[in-house]
Parts: structure tokens; C-alpha cells; sequence
């Protein structure tokens, strides 16, 4: 699924313009990846959780040779999902339905 056509599924449910679905959508989303940059962990209830993770050097292999090789520190982004929304996704059922 698409980010526009999460607007639009928005924009449906909600009975707002498609414009404005939109623009909520993507304020949503920039929210998140402001609180992300800062280092701050994003708590969805009933979604899940985006954690920020630091990972240090490392030595990895080169798939292609075999040979040793440094991986450089970097920061990651983790999404944990919550226990109901596991259970939605394997039940097959949205909250909605």
C-alpha cells in the first residue's frame, strides 16, 4: 500500500478531503521522523513502537571474496510491533471489519 492510497483510505473513512487527508498523513509521518531524528523513541498504542538503535563496528565479511571487512557504527531504525496488532495481522481482521 501506497502513502496515497493510505490517503485515500483517509480520506473515506474519515469523510475529509482528499487534500486534507493528505496533508494530515503527511504531518503524521513527519512527526515521526522528527521525534526518530532526535533520538526519541515513537510509542503507537496498540500499533507498535519505532526505536532507535545504535549499532558499533563491527567485522563482517564481503559476500563476494569472503574476506574480513569493517562495518562501519551506524544508527538504525527498529519497528516493534505490539501484541495486538500481531494478533490482528494473523487473524486476518482489521479493527474496522
Amino acid at each position: 500500500m501506497r502513502k496515497s492510497e493510505i490517503a485515500s483510505t483517509i480520506c473515506e473513512r474519515i469523510g475529509i478531503p482528499r487534500k486534507e487527508s493528505i496533508v494530515l498523513l503527511e504531518q503524521f509521518l513527519s512527526t515521526i521522523k522528527e521525534a526518530l531524528q532526535k533520538g526519541e523513541s515513537v510509542k503507537i498504542a496498540e500499533f507498535g513502537s519505532f526505536l532507535i538503535r545504535k549499532k558499533s563496528e563491527r567485522i563482517g565479511r564481503n559476500m563476494k571474496t569472503g574476506e574480513p571487512m569493517k562495518i562501519s557504527p551506524r544508527t538504525v531504525v527498529r519497528f516493534r510491533a505490539s501484541v495486538q496488532f500481531k494478533q490482528c495481522v494473523l487473524n486476518g481482521k482489521s479493527e474496522t471489519q
